[in-house]
């Protein structure tokens, strides 16, 4: 079975494509195009606004004696959608738009207004220019002095923004200088109060060497014959109010520990609590074992 999509033509050997006739149509035939339309538009029959984008089946044609350096023109037949009145419109290959023709005329567009007015203006002013030397000798003048006004005012313009950079820099230094000034000044200011809170601080809290027994000195003597077995004396922290008489080292520490430094310093031992016997509370008798005899 052959392929339903076929790419390759079979063609003979002996195939001559001119006698193949050709059909001939008419000259300017028409044909159906899909198009939306160009421009916005109002139906000259009824009033109606077709917008621009509106999709019509349209039917297109060449216009005849009618080129732009060789460009063809197109005329397009649309029917209106209200009152289906035909309305027609060309290709303007010169301003790459198109010109409503007939039934419709184009809504007013500013834009293309100003176009119009500044080419109509130019050409006057050529076809003015072309047989008078005077007036063009004029418009130069005019036209050079125009430009000088317009270079005035951009340097103006230039020398204006340059002057405000620079303020806007020496503001935004001034600005930072005394960010940094403000800055500068509260850190001293912490500086100073965290001194102060240090000083205060080692004036109330303030590390001594703890006392010891009487028998320190001795202690202290046999230390100097053994520098090796030397231990320093523990460093205690007390406290006491700033602005006040030191209190003695021994008037600060509880009752027990002055109990025990005096007991140490008159030299007599502690007293042992007895052992307590645990196995007479407890109800437990442990059987002696007897002796073997040898």
């Amino acid at each position: 079975m052959s392929e339903r999509k076929v790419l390759n033509k079979y063609f003979p050997p002996d195939f001559d494509p001119s006698l193949i006739p050709r059909r001939r149509g008419p000259k300017n035939s028409q044909q159906v195009v899909r198009l939306m339309a160009p421009f916005s538009m109002r139906c000259n029959t009824c009033g109606e606004y077709i917008y621009k984008g509106k999709k019509f089946n349209a039917r297109k044609e060449t216009v005849d004696g009618e080129d732009y350096y060789g460009i063809k023109i197109f005329r397009f037949y649309i029917k209106c959608t209200l009152c289906s009145a035909e309305i027609t419109f060309k290709t303007d290959p010169k301003n790459t738009d198109y010109t409503a023709e007939h039934g419709a005329s184009r809504n007013f567009e500013p834009w293309r207004e100003e176009k119009v007015v500044e080419e109509e203006d130019r050409l006057a002013r050529l076809e003015e220019e072309e047989n008078n030397p005077m007036k063009v000798l004029e418009n130069r003048t005019v036209d050079a002095k125009r430009e000088m006004d317009i270079l005035d005012a951009l340097q103006d313009i230039r020398a204006r923004n340059a002057r405000n950079e620079r303020v806007g820099q020496s503001v935004d230094l001034v600005a930072r200088l005394t960010v940094e000034e403000v800055e500068t000044e509260e850190e001293r200011e912490r500086r100073l109060a965290e001194e102060e809170d240090e000083k205060l601080v080692r004036e109330v809290f303030m590390k001594v060497p703890m006392p010891g027994p009487s028998g320190s000195s001795s202690a202290a003597g046999d230390s100097e014959n053994s520098p090796g077995d030397a231990t320093s004396p523990p460093l205690i922290t007390i406290k006491r109010k700033a602005d006040d008489v030191e209190p003695d080292l021994r008037n600060l520490l509880p009752e027990s520990t002055r109990i025990a430094l005096d007991t140490k310093s008159l030299g007599a031992p502690p007293a042992k609590k007895p052992k307590s016997d645990l196995k007479n509370k407890l109800g437990i008798k442990i059987a002696k074992k007897s002796k073997l005899a040898v």
